[in-house]
């Protein structure tokens, strides 16, 4: 499949198509406040860090965000356990203080629903990689969201991230995908995401109940939502896992 992989900088007119694309997300994740507040503006603030594939006939069919942060200064030095909110509060704020960054950050690698399984992901991260590399940067961080992860919501994070298959490459297809990257796993982000709503939200997202008190099993969710019907509201907390790409 001939692509053609291009950053906003180089074409800022194709903001609204790379923005625009369709997705897969479930609807509880694009509800996290904090990806709501900054995941819109890196396509204003950070262009260069957008890149998009366009096929034969322009369509765009995958588009990769990442963004810049210093990860080497007093306060910070490990990767977050706040993973992909933290992550993004740090580069906004250090763009915001003139803080030279030291590291890249994925924050989302999204390929259109049709062209899903034809290794566009793998493609888009590669791009990624070379992006930070010509800017300069020696390592690439991802706070992985295991994308077969949801598929057991019971299954402890830091278990589920080690698991490996006979060939040792980890069991989950995208913490996979990493690692044939040169990709190794850092650490853990047990609490990544937290998208929090009353009871009639996390209805309309999901098409569920939420009725009754405890975990409630959520199509998409890679840990239980909490739901506490007495308070009127609903939380789930994101983990995801953190893989370091040496450049």
């Amino acid at each position: 499949m001939e692509l053609t992989v291009s950053s906003l900088a180089e074409r800022p007119e194709m903001v609204q198509p790379v923005l625009g694309m369709a997705d897969s997300w479930p609807e509880f994740v694009v509800n996290d406040p904090v990806g709501n507040a900054y995941y819109p503006q890196i396509a204003t603030e950070f262009p260069q860090y957008v890149l998009f594939a366009e096929d034969e006939r322009g369509e765009v069919v995958a588009h990769a965000h990442s963004v810049p942060f210093a990860l080497d200064v007093e306060g910070r030095g490990e990767l977050p356990a706040r993973g992909w909110d933290e992550v993004l509060v740090w580069a906004f704020s250090d763009l915001r203080r003139g803080i030279r960054p030291d590291t890249v950050s994925a924050i989302s690698i999204v390929v259109a629903p049709h062209m899903q399984g034809r290794g566009l992901s793998a493609r888009m991260l590669a791009a990624m990689r070379d992006q930070a590399r010509s800017s300069g940067f020696r390592e690439v961080v991802a706070p992985v969201r295991p994308n077969a992860k949801h598929l057991e919501p019971h299954t402890p994070i830091e278990e589920y991230a080690h698991r490996v298959r006979p060939d040792g490459l980890p069991h989950d297809p995208w913490l996979r995908v990493h690692a044939r990257a040169g990709a190794t796993i850092d650490s853990v982000a047990p609490a990544s995401m937290t998208v929090s709503g009353s009871l009639e939200q996390w209805r309309r997202w999901t098409g569920l109940p939420f009725d009754t008190a405890g975990d409630i099993e959520v199509p998409g969710a890679l840990v239980p939502v909490r739901c506490e019907p007495e308070r009127g509201y609903a939380v789930y907390v994101e983990p995801n896992v953190w893989m370091r790409h040496g450049l």
